[in-house]
């Protein structure tokens, strides 16, 4: 574990854990996982655990305003986080680098590859993607009528953010998931900072990424759920169709939290993205 200081004097809290016990640290192929608006690096996991006793190298960070890392004077919007991924990557010098991220985490990722290119990156993993636009505009029809996002934060966010985790962890998860798990994932979203998700979601609900997935062309495996009530499954039919080298993974019955609820088939997959 350590942390990185940003351009703007953030401290970024990160996880290293090396391929394998005993192994120099370094060694093994190298993901880096960005997690949703709310959760932190604890959300990894039962995914960098199994997949460092596999022989990659795996490293998360809590995004700015999150879990252990510093709030932000430079707000947070999609340039700045995406320049926290580029901090990360060129703090520890990850090359060859699968970026794997949820929900929100897509369009960092995204925005990432935009801004700083694709030299450090060998494939990227979008899981529940925010990607290509949420929003209903004039030429998005479909979208989300932005006044629902504003009540959501008016009315909840700002009301009465813990009775609104209670209320919407069943769905991100499964009927499957226990109490205990479910307990776990609304303790990570209550550990950040309200300023923090407020901004992030007005963020996440305003962009519009149409112009630069197109331009994205290292190997991307898109993963959704049919049961996703998060983000449409259309979202990541929308973000293939745009992308020139992405290919979609349906998860049958599953929800927005899919590497938790359908994990081993989600490891399985990622570990074969990683080392195609």
């Amino acid at each position: 574990m350590g942390v990185i200081r940003t351009d703007d004097g953030v401290e970024l809290f990160y996880r290293d854990w090396a391929a394998e016990e005993g192994r120099d640290e370094g060694e093994g192929r190298p993901i880096l996982f960005v997690s949703s608006w709310s959760l932190t690096s604890d959300a990894w996991a039962y995914q960098m655990l199994p997949l460092s006793m596999q022989g990659c190298r795996c490293v998360a960070f809590d995004r700015r305003g999150h879990g252990r890392s510093a709030e932000s004077p430079s707000g947070y919007g999609f340039d700045r986080l995406a320049d926290d991924i580029a901090a990360l990557l060129e703090a520890l010098d990850l090359r060859g680098v699968t970026l794997v991220g949820h929900s929100m985490a897509t369009g960092e990722i995204l925005r990432y590859l935009t801004r700083h290119g694709a030299g450090r990156v060998a494939g990227v993993v979008m899981v529940g993607t925010i990607t290509p636009l949420l929003a209903r505009t004039a030429d998005n029809p479909d979208g989300v009528d932005p006044a629902v996002f504003e009540a959501f934060r008016s009315e909840q966010l700002l009301r009465d953010f813990p009775k609104w985790l209670g209320d919407n962890v069943g769905p991100f998860l499964d009927e499957r998931t226990s109490a205990e798990v479910k307990g776990w994932i609304t303790g990570m979203a209550l550990n950040s900072s309200l300023k923090a998700l407020l901004d992030c979601h007005r963020a996440i609900t305003s962009a519009d990424f149409r112009r630069e997935l197109p331009g994205i062309a290292v190997p991307t495996l898109v993963v959704h759920g049919d049961r996703d009530v998060t983000t449409p499954l259309d979202l990541a039919r929308r973000t293939v169709a745009l992308m020139p080298n992405a290919t979609l993974s349906l998860y049958e019955d599953a929800p927005h939290g899919l590497f938790l609820t359908h994990r081993d088939r989600f490891n399985a997959e990622l570990l074969a993205f990683v080392q195609r």
